[in-house]
C-alpha cells in the first residue's frame, strides 16, 4: 500500500487550531442536544474538520435519514450497509433541536437511500415543512443526494420551498468511477439544472473537493457546467481522506491556489463563493446565502453565526 502523502504544515496548523476555553462549554451543550434528541449529524459521521468550531457555537449540519448510506463513496466517512426505514418522528425532534440551539439558518443533508422509492426525497420535504410550521423566521438549505435521478423526486421538495437547494458536484466525470460510485455527473448536473425549473426563487448551489487527482482544465469545465446549470453560490474545498481505507489524497491545495480559484469562479458569474482548504458544503452557509440577493418574497437571516467556518 502507498504510503499517504504527508500533510503540508500550514493545513496541519489549521487542523489543529485550538478553540478559545470559551468555546468548550457551548460544544459540550450542543453534543449533548444532539444525543438527547437522537439526531445524527455530517459533523460526526463523516469526520468534518470543522465540527469542534461548530459545535462550540452551537449550531451542526443535521443528517436526515441516520447514519447509514446505501453507496458508500470513495471520499466519504458515512458508514455504508444496510439503513432502517425512515424515521416519521425525526422531523419533530430536529424541530427540537432548532429550538433548543435557537438557530435561525438550518443546513439539512442526508445519506443517499437507494432503497426508498423517492430517494428519500418526501423524508426531505416533511422536515422542511415542519420547520416551516414550527420555525418562525428560518432559512432553511438542504443539501440532497440525487435521489436516484428518479422524475418525480423532486416536485414535492421543491414545493416546501427551501430557501437554498445544494447538491454537490464533489469531483470530475473521469473520477467518478472510484470516487463517487453509484452517482452520475451529468445526472447531478440535470438534478440543479431542473431545481431552477421548477422554482425560480431558490438559490441553488453546488460544490467540487480539490485533491483528488484531477486537472486545471477538468476543474474549470466542472466549473463552466454548474454555471451552465444556473448554479448561483460555489464551494470549492481540499479533499481529506477519512481513513485509509477510502480514495488517497493525490496532493495538497495552498490557500493562494484557492484564492485564484475563488476569483476565477467569481469572474465566471457565481453569486458567492467560498473556497479555501476546510471549506466544506455548508461552509459560510449564512453569509454565502446573504451576499445571493434575496427574491422580494425571501427576508435574509438574523446575523447568527452558521454551520461551519
Amino acid at each position: 500500500m502507498t504510503p499517504p502523502l504527508p500533510k503540508p504544515p500550514w493545513l496541519v496548523d489549521a487542523l489543529v487550531r485550538p478553540l478559545p476555553e470559551a468555546a468548550a462549554p457551548v460544544a459540550r451543550r450542543t453534543g449533548a442536544v444532539l444525543r438527547g434528541l437522537r439526531l445524527a449529524t455530517v459533523c460526526r459521521e463523516a469526520g468534518c474538520p470543522n465540527r469542534a468550531a461548530c459545535f462550540s457555537r452551537g449550531t451542526a449540519t443535521f443528517l436526515l435519514l441516520g447514519p447509514v448510506c446505501t453507496r458508500g463513496c470513495g471520499f466519504c466517512g458515512v458508514s455504508r450497509g444496510v439503513p432502517g426505514p425512515p424515521d416519521d418522528d425525526e422531523p419533530w425532534r430536529l424541530l427540537t433541536a432548532v429550538r433548543e440551539l435557537g438557530l435561525n439558518y438550518v443546513v439539512l443533508t442526508s445519506v443517499t437511500r437507494d432503497d426508498l422509492p423517492d430517494g428519500g426525497a418526501g423524508h426531505f420535504a416533511a422536515a422542511v415543512r415542519v420547520l416551516r410550521r414550527g420555525g418562525r423566521g428560518l432559512t432553511l438549505e438542504v443539501l440532497t443526494p440525487d435521489f436516484g435521478g428518479r422524475p418525480n423526486a423532486l416536485a414535492d421538495l421543491a414545493a416546501a420551498a427551501p430557501e437554498v437547494w445544494g447538491h454537490n458536484l464533489e469531483t470530475v466525470p473521469r473520477l467518478y468511477p472510484a470516487v463517487r460510485r453509484g452517482a452520475d455527473y451529468s445526472r447531478s448536473l440535470d438534478l440543479l439544472r431542473r431545481v431552477k425549473a421548477l422554482s425560480g426563487k431558490i438559490v441553488t448551489k453546488s460544490g467540487l473537493m480539490l485533491g483528488l487527482g484531477e486537472t486545471d482544465a477538468e476543474v474549470r469545465q466542472g466549473l463552466g457546467d454548474l454555471r451552465q446549470a444556473g448554479v448561483d453560490i460555489l464551494t470549492l474545498g481540499q479533499y481529506l481522506a477519512p481513513s485509509p481505507r477510502h480514495t488517497p489524497v493525490a496532493r495538497y491545495v495552498d490557500p493562494a491556489a484557492f484564492a485564484r480559484w475563488e476569483a476565477e469562479a467569481r469572474g465566471l458569474g457565481f453569486v458567492a463563493v467560498a473556497a479555501g482548504p476546510l471549506v466544506r458544503s455548508s461552509s459560510q452557509a449564512p453569509r454565502l446565502w446573504r451576499t445571493v440577493r434575496p427574491l422580494p418574497s425571501i427576508s435574509p437571516p438574523r446575523n447568527t453565526p452558521g454551520p461551519c467556518p
